[in-house]
């Protein structure tokens, strides 16, 4: 994670090789679960835009859509937390894409795992960096205050350093960022000033603990943002387009400016001794997959959109703004007419002053050109900063058996799909009641149709067993559904043809998280 490339000297190698070690080194996948899918191997995202939409075939659909899959299995036990596996996968709309996905299990203290979803804007750097970042802050957050001192004590001495963290990562997911010296000095300063302000109690029941969690959830959040803004603030005092420590450093994707400058949304669901909680920053969503005693499936949100769908959330963002402001703060749903979410890590040109941004502005174009467009111009009306948080909202839900799976998906998604929709095809793709279930003509329906959608169905099975993984069961039915629960090979293959100056208008960037906590009900 926080690993530099290149040759440094003395204590920066050091530092660096230490960062480094607080992640474990990708493990060989354990044995295959039933229902839980090892694709064989990653393979490229690249293909052809110029083909017409009739000439895909089901290889090259297949190729496209699992690209970035990506399927594990916890070990049972105590280690996996109560977690069977997951099933994980990416389809970009932009290009780079922005959206990021992360998953971990904690390895000291009370253990746990980590998963999340990170959807950019203005650009990936910000994605990138908290998808790289914010598992670690969660874990010394989270961590009791005698490891963190075992930590310190390790550093000083310079001696090996045990991980926090076992990443399960796809090979093609990003890895180490460049700028790790920094990234390791914010956290170890977030340690060290945890280790000198509280006071830790040992005889903590569920309740407390719960609390805890939650706390440190919002901590973790908080202070990665803060530590995102003052690195930037730093950046941009000590260097200039004319002095730059290393060429090209300035459009690097680490770039504080850059990373700061861009934002991300965030939905993080940590899960420990089968107690779930969701820590959400933006309008990503963790939705529970419950299973009824009578087989049907429900869709449990866990989390509140932070836009202006959401009253709260706008009386929220009003409230915190004078009443000459009402008008402004809020335009067109966007904050100050620009920005869709609410809450989000960087976005700084909605949080610093409004001296700190002229001076970025005036000064930094070498910056500015590496960012979207929508970020090179200070937002109008902006008189009382900040406007928008890093503030997670967090849910805490005891797992019980009924809960079967949890979907963390990007916007992108639920975009195209309601709630129950992805509930359904997940439930009905884990009990195989996908094949049996029978076809109820809808409003308008003609005998053609109905014709097609029995043809369909033939094609069905082989749909089911070639998505094993469940996120990409969701991509396929996302992007080609008919209008009748199933898949139009047509559409699909039309949404995947788009030109990438096209796409965008039609979708955004889809990352899908599905984690399996328990066997479905036969």
């Amino acid at each position: 994670m926080l690993g530099r490339t290149g040759t440094f000297s003395g204590r920066c190698r050091f530092e660096l090789q230490l960062c480094c070690s607080l992640s474990s080194p990708p493990t060989l996948p354990p044995p295959e679960l039933p229902g839980l899918h090892y694709p064989a191997g990653s393979r490229s995202r690249k293909y052809r835009m110029g083909q017409e939409a009739g000439q895909m075939s089901s290889a090259q659909i297949n190729h496209i859509l699992k690209a970035n899959e990506y399927s594990h299995t916890l070990p049972r036990g105590p280690a996996s937390h109560g977690v069977l596996g997951f099933h994980s996968n990416v389809l970009l709309s932009n290009h780079p894409g922005e959206d990021r996905r992360s998953s971990a299990t904690c390895l000291p203290g009370r253990g746990g795992v980590l998963f999340g979803v990170f959807d950019g804007h203005a650009g990936a750097a910000c994605a990138h960096a908290v998808s790289q970042r914010l598992f670690y802050y969660i874990t010394v957050a989270k961590l009791p205050l005698r490891t963190l001192a075992e930590l310190e004590r390790a550093v000083e001495e310079e001696r090996a350093v045990p991980p926090l963290l076992e990443w399960h990562k796809h090979p093609q997911d990003h890895s180490c960022p460049d700028g790790g010296a920094i990234s390791f000095h914010s956290l170890r300063n977030y340690w060290q000033e945890r280790l000198q302000g509280e006071d830790e109690d040992e005889d903590e029941g569920d309740n407390q603990e719960g609390g805890r969690l939650s706390s440190a959830l919002v901590n973790a959040f908080r202070r990665l943002d803060y530590d995102l803004s003052v690195e930037a603030q730093v950046h941009l005092f000590t260097s200039s387009p004319r002095r730059v420590s290393i060429p090209g450093e300035a459009l690097s994707l680490s770039s504080p400016l850059r990373v700061a400058l861009s934002g991300c949304t965030a939905c993080v669901a940590h899960i420990s001794n089968s107690v779930l909680h969701v820590a959400n920053l933006g309008d990503s969503r963790a939705v529970l997959g419950v299973q009824d005693p009578d087989g049907r499936w429900s869709a449990v949100s866990l989390t509140n959109d932070h836009n202006a769908q959401n009253p709260d959330e706008l009386q929220r963002i009003l409230g915190e703004h004078p009443l000459s402001e009402c008008r402004t703060a809020v335009r067109h749903d966007r904050l100050l007419g620009l920005l869709l979410p609410f809450r989000a890590f960087g976005d700084v040109r909605f949080k610093w002053s409004a001296e700190m941004l002229s001076r970025v502005y005036e000064t930094r174009p070498d910056v500015l050109s590496a960012v979207s467009e929508a970020a090179r111009t200070p937002p109008p009306h902006y008189l009382t900063p900040p406007y928008l948080s890093a503030q997670p909202e967090v849910t805490r839900h005891h797992i019980t058996p009924s809960d079967k799976f949890l979907v963390l998906a990007t916007d992108g998604l639920w975009e195209l799909m309601h709630r129950q929709t992805v509930i359904q095809l997940v439930g009905e793709q884990l009990t195989g009641l996908q094949q049996q279930r029978p076809i109820i003509p809808g409003v308008g329906a003609t005998l053609g149709g109905l014709q097609r959608l029995l043809l369909e169905r033939k094609g069905r099975v082989l749909s089911e067993l070639e998505d094993l993984n469940a996120a990409t069961h969701l991509l396929r039915h996302a992007l080609g559904d008919d209008g009748y629960g199933a898949v139009a090979p047509n559409r699909l293959t039309k949404m995947l043809s788009l030109p990438a100056e096209l796409a965008r208008r039609y979708r955004d960037d889809i990352t899908i998280t599905v984690i399996h906590l328990n066997e479905p009900d036969l």
